[in-house]
């Protein structure tokens, strides 16, 4: 038999070596993620300027599958040409180093907090299917509720340092001036403007997410279909992408709010209004018919307010 000596030192070393096997994962999903930021933060820059009704090129007639002319705003290639025309390549990726650090930080807070939730959830009995389901939600919802609380503030630099191409400015830099300036102009608050609709945003898609997909795997999708586990497998997924198209306008009211009265031409009239809070923003972009505004980077037509006839 071992001695006791022997198999305490086994169990000190099997847990350095989880250490430094959770930590070399941490590392590559940092470096995953920092990639992936990278190279989807042009759409993501093209998609914020639509949303805070910046259309710099004019509008092209085209027609519709039954010949009906219609005027179409620029796609995302065209948009993405003129900011490379205006600020070169490297414009492209304005406030790019404000959505690593967010992504970093993410990565860490919730790595953290899963492990944390695991070793809870080890104590607990066996559910039923549908308790289990709300039970991993509400750990999900409380997971992406702190990681937002703690990425939000560079969620908000970002975003008005993309906001600046509207008007030219020079206001926010780098992450650390960023951090001085809206500090020392807003104070605390202003690191969280607009978070209250970004995390109900959040928290619905989780819900709504989750749910559909359980019960739609639970009772729509029969056993005795031959390709039935293919098809649960996919459910979530289909459901992430119709839920997320319900849960936009809340995402375009947060981003709007951070930029909203801050000092910059994107923020204030004539481009917006000062809204006195996120509700006021949502009832006026309801109101314009704008709550889904830059939802789309192809196909998008001039809003209908907008339109004067269109001469053949």
């Amino acid at each position: 038999m071992e001695s006791q000596e022997n198999l305490s030192g086994q169990r000190v070393r099997d847990e350095q070596d989880a250490k430094r096997t959770s930590a070399d994962v941490d590392t590559a999903v940092l470096l995953l993620g920092a990639g992936v930021t990278a190279i989807t933060h042009p759409l993501l820059y093209v998609k914020l300027l639509i949303q805070v009704g910046h259309e710099p090129l004019p509008p092209t007639v085209g027609t519709t599958m039954f010949g009906r002319k219609v005027l179409y705003l620029p796609g995302f290639l065209s948009y993405a040409q003129h900011i490379v025309k205006v600020d070169g390549t490297t414009g492209l990726f304005r406030g790019l180093s404000h959505r690593i650090v967010s992504s970093a930080v993410s990565t860490v807070v919730r790595s953290k907090l899963k492990r944390k939730v695991k070793l809870l959830s080890k104590k607990d009995e066996p559910q039923t299917s549908l308790r289990k389901v709300i039970k991993e939600t509400t750990h999900e919802m409380i997971i992406q509720c702190l990681s937002r609380v703690a990425t939000h503030p560079f969620h908000v630099m970002s975003v008005r340092c993309m906001a600046q191409f509207v008007g030219r400015e020079v206001k926010y830099g780098g992450v650390f001036s960023c951090i001085v300036k809206i500090f020392k102009e807003e104070g605390v608050a202003g690191f969280y403007v607009g978070l209250m609709p970004h995390v109900l945003g959040e928290v619905l898609f989780l819900w709504c997410c989750n749910l559909l997909a359980h019960f739609i795997n639970t009772y729509a999708v029969d056993d005795g279909f031959s390709q039935a586990s293919a098809v649960r497998s996919y459910t979530k997924f289909v459901m992430g992408i119709a839920v997320s198209v319900l849960t936009y306008p809340f995402m375009l009211v947060a981003d709007l709010m951070a930029v909203n009265n801050c000092g910059l031409a994107a923020g204030l009239p004539p481009h917006s209004p000062i809204f006195k809070s996120w509700l006021h923003c949502w009832n006026h972009l309801s109101h314009k018919g704008h709550l889904f505004r830059g939802s789309s980077f192809f196909f998008r037509r001039v809003p209908v307010t907008s339109l004067a006839p269109i001469e053949d």
